[in-house]
């Protein structure tokens, strides 16, 4: 869910190995103080702040300056960041403490308003200190008068990250060796954290700790993909707490992610197929793009590929066998955005038409990098087996549909066996009824969404009473980049109110054109 921590060396101090989850990407991801103000701490002097909500006793959390940087070490936030020991078990508060790791982006106004923006991360697994490296941008114009606060959710980043060390080759080799995997992944982790601690209902109980060690009486909540989960699960505890709601590409209370994600994910390729078709460069030079895939998942069904190519990270000569399930991995996670969706078809058409296989090898290798280093599986493993998988059985799962996608059946059944070994948490007993709420709500849906598609967006809002849903054509999952999205952002958090919000430029937004050549799209 979601796109979406340092690397290990800078998450643990000490270097270990690489993690590597091309399977879990494929299986599971269908898966911001003020100085003189009510409710505010002001500003230490020097090179340290400390905030904690006068006279409740509550801990207090001291920050220093630091920065936050991307993975890819492209890009770098200056921020204030500080921790919060909380108990890994609430139940136990003299058993283990973890320690939240928190990063407070001040606002750039000097007035500052008093409610801050909590950004939430997708995944499950993202830490939000990664995600905001690449959402800065979009969110700069909130930034200007409020703070951002960033807290790496347990089990994330920074706030004892739960990361496991697979074996790439052997789960692309055998699937099942995900439960060999699981079982040694749980060994590693059980030497400094309990996996089954690490939920949705405990981690909003940490996010209203940290809300009131920092002084805030009401903050704003922005939550992309499974961050969306966390803001309505949030907001259905700690209603009192929260002034206005962006949910973008939602996930509603009552849905099981993964369940129908296969079909999801088909009817979002479709829509790029016969968006190429009515396109009239794109159907010129490539007719039906779905004639490519059909005829390519045939043969990759008989026969892998040999692919040798240069690492389109590194630049390293390699050698990639490229089997259908690649192929599957490449069409699923490229339908999430409209620029990688519109490399799609020229992609298709160069391995059918010409075999050459390399531009669909080098598509892979970029949208799955998109996910190494970045997701905490043991995280997103109990997140997925507690509030998800046990829900399947309930909704008879169709598997002569899901048999006919791309995907197949192979998310739903990894993740079945995945749950079997993978321990299940504590979970609020109302945790997937339907949330009501009057607090403003606004819902970011991309037309064609591979995992939350416009109908959970009509789903979520039907006890919002004061909603409102953008719908972008043509979109895929998450809509923070699309154009004009962050003043329109802005626009509702100054106001906390949805009704006679100017939404026309979104209306106006169109997806990238489709590339008919490696050149670029057509002129």
């Amino acid at each position: 869910m979601g796109r979406d921590c340092k690397r290990r060396t800078a998450r643990h101090q000490t270097p270990l190995p690489r993690a590597r989850r091309s399977l879990t990407a494929l299986a599971a991801a269908g898966l911001g103080l003020w100085l003189g103000m009510p409710g505010g701490v002001p500003r230490a002097a020097g090179s340290q702040a400390a905030a904690s909500p006068a006279g409740t006793g509550a801990p207090e959390v001291r920050f220093s300056p630091c920065r936050l940087e991307h993975p890819t070490h492209l890009v770098a936030v200056e921020a204030e960041c500080g921790r919060l020991a909380v108990p890994e078990n609430p139940d136990a508060p003299r058993g283990r403490r973890i320690e939240l790791f928190i990063a407070r982006v001040p606002a750039i106004n000097l007035r500052e308003r008093a409610d801050p923006l909590f950004v939430l991360a997708g995944g499950p697994g993202m830490a939000a200190t990664t995600f905001y490296t690449e959402a800065a941008g979009p969110l700069e114009q909130i930034h200007r008068d409020r703070d951002i606060i960033l807290v790496d959710q347990r089990g994330t980043g920074r706030s004892n990250g739960l990361y496991c060390d697979f074996d790439d080759e052997a789960l692309w080799r055998a699937p099942d060796a995900i439960l060999a995997e699981a079982r040694q992944c749980l060994d590693a982790l059980g030497r400094h954290a309990d996996a089954a601690l690490y939920t949705t209902s405990l981690a909003v109980q940490d996010l209203d700790r940290v809300r009131a060690a920092l002084g805030y009486r009401v903050i704003d909540l922005y939550g992309v993909s499974y961050g969306t989960r966390v803001a309505q699960e949030y907001l259905r505890r700690f209603p009192q707490r929260v002034r206005a709601v962006i949910l973008d590409g939602v996930v509603p209370p009552q849905a099981a992610l993964g369940a129908s994600t296969p079909l999801d994910a088909q009817a979002a390729l479709d829509a790029i197929f016969a968006r190429c078709v009515h396109d009239a460069a794109c159907h010129a030079r490539f007719g039906d793009p779905a004639a490519d895939y059909r005829a390519l998942s045939e043969a990759l069904a008989k026969r892998p590929v040999a692919v040798s190519l240069a690492n389109p990270t590194t630049g390293a000569p390699m050698t990639l066998t490229f089997t259908a399930l690649h192929l599957a991995t490449v069409l699923r996670l490229s339908s999430y955005t409209s620029e990688q969706a519109a490399l799609l078809p020229l992609s298709l058409h160069e391995a059918a038409a010409r075999h050459d296989f390399v531009p669909l090898a080098a598509q892979f290798l970029v949208v799955n990098r998109t996910y190494e280093d970045v997701l905490a599986e043991g995280m997103q493993n109990t997140v997925v087996c507690t509030e998800d998988v046990p829900l399947y059985g309930r909704q008879e799962l169709d598997r002569a549909r899901l048999e006919a996608t791309f995907l197949g059946t192979i998310q739903v059944d990894a993740l079945e066996r995945l749950c079997a070994v993978w321990p299940h948490g504590p979970i609020d007993p109302d945790f997937h009824a339907p949330l009501r709420s009057d607090v403003p709500v606004l819902i970011l849906s991309g037309a064609n969404d591979p995992v939350t598609p416009p109908a959970y967006a009509a789903l979520a809002a039907r006890g919002l009473s004061r909603h409102l849903v953008v719908e972008l054509e043509g979109m895929g999952h998450g809509q923070l980049d699309a154009p004009c999205i962050g003043g329109l952002m802005a626009r509702f958090i100054e106001r906390a109110a949805t009704a006679g919000l100017d939404t026309s430029c979104a209306r106006r937004a169109r997806p990238f054109p489709f590339f008919t050549s490696f050149a670029g799209p057509a002129p």
